[in-house]
Formats: structure tokens, sequence, C-alpha cells
């Protein structure tokens, strides 16, 4: 018998959601620049209180320090957000296919240990490759009519 993982998938489509939302987390990348930006203006008013009285010119100086530190940090976040959530992705679609391709290689193996038509040493040395690649994390190797 001839183990093969089954793949669930069709036209490139997972049979999945995947955990990763692209918008989610460029959201929080633009929530977090702005919040940073705010402090950063913040602290700039503050320092410019000390120099000058009033309200006026430190939220002048403040709300320029905070569209400045918005406009170069931001691009940056951006790209970083995206790049990152596109790895993550990624990974999760690795991830997901593996589990998939072990759970089918495994419901496979567990057929073919009930069928008792199968010799005792062809169920036997399934098992043990089964056994072998999953718990050395190493790659399940079958040959065609062996």
């Amino acid at each position: 018998m001839k183990l093969t993982a089954v793949n669930n998938t069709s036209f490139g489509q997972t049979a999945y959601e995947n955990p990763v939302n692209r918008k989610t987390e460029r959201n929080l990348a633009v929530l977090s620049s702005v919040g940073g930006s705010v402090a950063a203006g913040a602290i700039g008013a503050g320092v410019t209180t000390l120099f000058k009285k009033g309200w006026k010119v430190p939220g002048i100086v403040g709300g320029i320090v905070a569209a400045a530190t918005l406009l170069l940090t931001l691009p940056a976040a951006l790209y970083k957000t995206k790049v990152s959530s596109f790895t993550h992705e990624k990974q999760m679609d690795a991830f997901s296919r593996e589990k998939d391709a072990t759970s089918n290689i495994l419901e496979q193996v567990n057929e073919q240990i009930k069928d008792e038509f199968v010799p005792l040493s062809e169920k036997v040395k399934n098992y043990s490759q089964v056994q072998m690649a999953n718990n050395g994390k190493g790659a399940l190797v079958t040959t065609a009519g062996a």
C-alpha cells in the first residue's frame, strides 16, 4: 500500500481560515504610530512651555512635532507590518498543511491496520515509518509498490 497525503485544497484555496488578518495588523500599526506621535507632540509641547508661557505656541509646536513624527514613522511601520503579516500568513499556511497531511497519513495507516487482508509485516512496517517520521520530525518517504 502506498501512503499519500490527501490534498484538501482546490485551485489554491485553503480549507481553513487563516487567523492572520492583514487589515487588523495594519490598523494596529497605524494606531501605535499615531499614539507615539501624540506622545512625542505632548513632550514637545511640554518642553516648549518651559520657555514660552500660554497655550498657543506650545500647542503649535506640539502639533508640528506630532505631525513630523507621524510622517517619519508611519511608512516604516506600515511596510514592516505588511511584510510581517505576509510572513505570518505563509507560516500558518505551511503549519496547517503539515497538520492536515499528517492527519491524513495517520488515518490511512489506521485504516490499513484495520484491514485484515494486509499482511502484518506491511502494517508494522508502515506504522513504524510513520512513527519514526512523526517522532523524529523527519520526512516520510515511501516507495510505490514496496
